[in-house]
C-alpha cells in the first residue's frame, strides 16, 4: 500500500460524512459507520418542525407545565437579582436622600416592610441605631431565600418534564423507524451500508433528543429571559433601556458572525473526525492483512497525518466557540460602563435610586447572555433538524408493495416452481436475466453453476420477491407469485445463503428462528440432520451455550452448520442453498449432503454451488452465462 497523501486520505474516509448529507439512497460510492453526525441545514425545516412536533405534542400537558416553570423560573431569577434595589435604596433613604420607587420596587418595599412590622421579626435584633436597616434587610434575605426556593423548584420540575417528553419522543421515532425499515424492500439495504443506517438510530436521533432536552428549551428559555430581563429595565428606567437596546444590533451582528465562523470549522472538525473514525475501522478491521503486508509504518504515518488534521480543525473550531463569550462578556462590559455613567447623572438629577442602578446595571449585564445562548444553540439546533430530516427521509420512503386484496393463502403449496421468459436487471441500464425459463417439482433439485455475476443468486432473490420482475411470470403451484401473500411465499422457501447470520442468543434460539414454534426435541433433530448436534453437544453449555457477536464464538463451518440446521427446522417446500456448504470441509460436506438428501425428498431445491460434488447428483444443471442459461441438462 503506497503512502498517500492527506488529501487523498481526506477524500476516502471521510465519505461517510458526505454521504450523510446526501441522504438515504443518493448516488455514489458509500462508506458507512457512525462516524460523525452531518451537518448542514435541513432542506425543509418547516415539515421538518411540523413533524418534529407531532411527536412532541402528544405531551401537550407536560410542555404546558414546562412552559410554566420557565416563566417561573425567569421571573424568579429577575426578582433575585432586583432585591438588592430596595436594600440599597433604603440605607440611601437611611442616609438622608430621596428616592422615586419605580412600581416593582414600590411593591417589593411594601412587601419587605410589612415583614418587618411582624412583631417576631422586629425582637430578632436589639435595639440599636441601626436596628431598622437590619430589621429590613433581614425580611429581604428572607423573601430572596423563598424567590429562590420557587426558582430552584421550577428548574428541577422543568429538567424532570422535559426529559421525559425527549426521552418518549427519541423512543416512539426510533420505534417507528425501526418499524419502518422492517417494511422497506431489500432493494435499500443493498445499496445502504450498515453503519450509515445505524447512524439515523444513533446520532440522528441522539440529536434530536439533545435537541428537545437542551437546546430547544435553552432557546425558548433565552426569548423568555430576554423578554422579562427587557420588561424590568423598561420599568426600572426607559431611558437606560434605550441605551441598552443601541447595544442589541452589536451583540446580535457579533454572535451570528461567530456562530458561522465557529460552524464552518465545526464542519471541517466533524469531517475530520469520520476520516479518523473511518481509518480506524478500517485498520482494525483488516490488522492482519497489515500485518501480513507488513504496512504498520505506513499505516502509522498516515493516521498521524489525519490525527493532526483533526487537531488543527479542532482548535480552530473550539477557538472560535471558546471566543463568543468572552467578545460578547466584554461588549456587554462597554455597554455596562455607559449604563452606570448615565445611571450615576440620573441619581442626582431626577431621584433616580442606587439600588435602582446597581440592579439596572446587572440587568443590562446580563442581557446579552440571552442572545449568546440563542445564537450558540441556532447551530445545534439546524443540525438536528438535518438529522430528524434525514431519519423522516427513511420513514417516507415507500415499502414493499402491498399485496393485493385477493392475493392467495396458499395454505397447501406443494412446491411447483416455474420461471417463464423472465427478464431482470437491478438499475434499468444493466440487464442481468435474460428471458430464463426452468421448471422444478417436488423432490428436484436443480443447480445453478456458472461465473461470479451470472445471475445464480438473482434467480432466487426474485423467487422471494425481494425484487420484483420486469418481464415473464414466476409461479408456484401454477399461481404467479405476485398473486401470492408475500409473507406466505416467504414463509414456504427457506434459505441458506452464503453469508451467515447468527443472533445474539443461545444455539437452541438460533435453531428456532427457523420455526418459533419448533419443540426442542424437533430442534435437536435438525441439528443432527445437519450434522451440527456432534460439536454443539462438545459446547461448553450445548445447546443451550450463548452465541454472541454473529457467532464469533465459532468457526465459520460451525456458523453455517446451525443456518443449515435452521433451515432443516423449517417446513418449507422450497429450498434454496446458495454456497450453503463453501465453508465446511470436503469430510463435514459430504456428511451434510447425506442428510440433506433426506430433507430434500420431498422438497424443491435450488442449488447454487461452484464445488461440482455439490451439483453432482441433481436431476438438473443450469449453466448460466452473462444472464442466459447457456447449458441444461444432468450431471452425465
Amino acid at each position: 500500500m503506497a503512502k498517500r497523501t492527506l488529501e487523498s486520505l481526506q477524500k476516502q474516509y471521510a465519505r461517510a460524512v458526505n454521504d450523510k448529507r446526501r441522504g438515504p439512497g443518493g448516488p455514489g460510492p458509500r462508506r458507512g459507520g457512525p462516524h460523525g453526525g452531518g451537518s448542514g441545514k435541513p432542506k425543509n425545516t418547516s415539515a421538518t418542525v411540523r413533524r418534529l412536533l407531532s411527536y412532541v405534542g402528544k405531551y401537550k400537558g407536560r410542555l404546558i407545565l414546562v412552559l410554566c416553570c420557565m416563566l417561573v423560573s425567569t421571573v424568579t431569577s429577575l426578582l433575585g437579582s432586583y432585591m438588592l434595589a430596595p436594600i440599597i435604596n433604603r440605607i440611601q433613604i437611611q442616609l438622608g436622600g430621596e428616592v422615586d420607587w419605580t412600581p416593582i420596587g414600590k411593591a417589593v418595599d411594601g412587601l419587605i416592610t410589612k415583614i418587618t412590622e411582624i412583631p417576631l421579626v422586629s425582637e430578632m435584633l436589639s435595639a440599636g441605631q441601626f436596628q431598622a436597616i437590619a430589621t429590613y434587610i433581614l425580611a429581604a434575605v428572607f423573601v430572596l431565600a423563598c424567590v429562590f426556593l420557587v426558582g430552584v423548584f421550577s428548574n428541577y420540575l422543568q429538567a424532570r418534564l422535559m426529559l421525559s417528553v425527549s426521552h418518549n419522543a427519541s423512543e416512539a421515532i426510533r420505534n417507528d423507524l425501526f418499524a419502518k425499515l422492517q417494511k422497506l424492500p431489500v432493494r435499500y439495504f443493498d445499496t445502504n451500508t450498515t453503519g450509515e443506517i445505524m447512524s439515523r438510530f444513533t446520532n440522528d436521533v441522539d440529536n434530536v433528543e439533545i435537541m428537545i432536552n437542551n437546546s430547544l428549551t435553552g432557546l425558548v428559555s433565552g426569548v423568555i429571559s430576554l423578554i422579562g430581563t427587557f420588561i424590568f429595565m423598561v420599568t426600572t428606567n426607559i431611558w437606560l433601556s434605550l441605551v441598552t437596546v443601541a447595544f442589541l444590533p452589536i451583540f446580535a451582528k457579533g454572535g451570528q458572525a461567530l456562530a458561522k465562523a465557529s460552524g464552518k470549522y465545526y464542519s471541517g472538525q466533524q469531517a475530520a473526525l469520520g476520516a479518523v473514525n473511518g481509518y480506524i475501522e478500517e485498520t482494525v478491521t483488516g490488522s492482519k492483512v497489515v500485518k501480513v503486508f507488513n504496512h504498520e509504518a505506513t499505516c502509522v504515518e498516515e493516521f498521524d497525518m489525519l490525527n493532526n488534521d483533526l487537531r488543527e480543525k479542532q482548535m480552530k473550531a473550539q477557538f472560535y466557540g471558546g471566543i463568543m463569550g468572552p467578545v460578547m462578556g466584554n461588549t456587554s462590559q462597554i455597554a455596562y460602563a455607559i449604563t452606570v455613567g448615565l445611571g450615576g447623572v440620573l441619581i442626582f438629577t431626577s431621584g433616580f435610586g442606587a439600588g435602582d442602578l446597581t440592579v439596572f446595571a446587572n440587568y443590562s449585564r446580563q442581557f446579552s447572555m440571552p442572545i449568546n445562548m440563542i445564537s450558540q444553540q441556532t447551530g445545534t439546533i439546524f443540525a438536528a433538524l438535518a438529522g430528524a430530516e434525514r431519519v423522516f427521509g427513511i420513514m417516507d420512503m415507500d415499502p414493499e408493495a402491498a399485496d393485493a386484496p385477493d392475493a392467495d393463502s396458499m395454505p397447501f403449496m406443494k412446491g411447483h416452481v416455474e420461471l417463464k421468459n423472465v427478464t431482470f436487471g437491478y438499475v434499468p441500464e444493466k440487464t442481468i436475466l435474460k428471458n430464463i425459463s426452468l421448471y422444478a417439482k417436488p423432490g428436484q433439485k436443480i443447480a445453478f453453476v456458472g461465473s461470479t455475476g451470472a445471475g445464480k443468486t438473482t434467480v432466487t432473490n426474485l423467487l422471494n420477491r425481494f425484487y420484483d420482475i420486469e418481464e415473464g411470470e414466476i409461479t408456484i403451484d401454477g399461481v404467479p407469485i405476485k398473486n401470492i401473500q408475500r409473507d406466505v411465499l416467504r414463509k414456504n422457501i427457506a434459505m441458506v445463503l452464503q453469508d451467515t447470520h447468527l443472533f445474539t442468543g443461545t444455539v437452541m434460539e438460533n435453531i428456532r428462528y427457523g420455526r418459533l414454534d419448533a419443540t426442542d426435541e424437533e430442534v435437536i433433530a435438525a441439528a443432527k440432520t445437519a450434522y451440527a448436534h456432534s460439536f454443539i453437544t462438545r459446547l461448553s453449555e450445548g445447546y443451550n451455550t450463548m452465541i454472541e457477536g454473529d457467532g464469533a464464538n465459532l468457526s465459520q463451518g460451525q456458523r453455517q452448520l446451525l443456518n443449515i440446521a435452521r433451515a432443516a427446522l423449517s417446513k418449507a417446500p422450497i429450498l434454496v442453498l446458495d454456497e450453503a456448504t463453501s465453508s465446511v470441509d470436503t469430510r463435514t460436506e459430504r456428511h451434510i449432503e447425506k442428510g440433506m438428501d433426506a430433507l430434500m425428498a420431498d422438497r424443491t431445491t435450488f442449488v447454487i454451488a461452484h464445488r461440482l460434488s455439490t451439483v453432482r447428483n441433481s436431476n438438473a444443471i443450469m449453466v448460466l452465462e452473462q444472464g442466459e442459461i447457456i447449458e441444461r441438462g444432468s450431471h452425465e
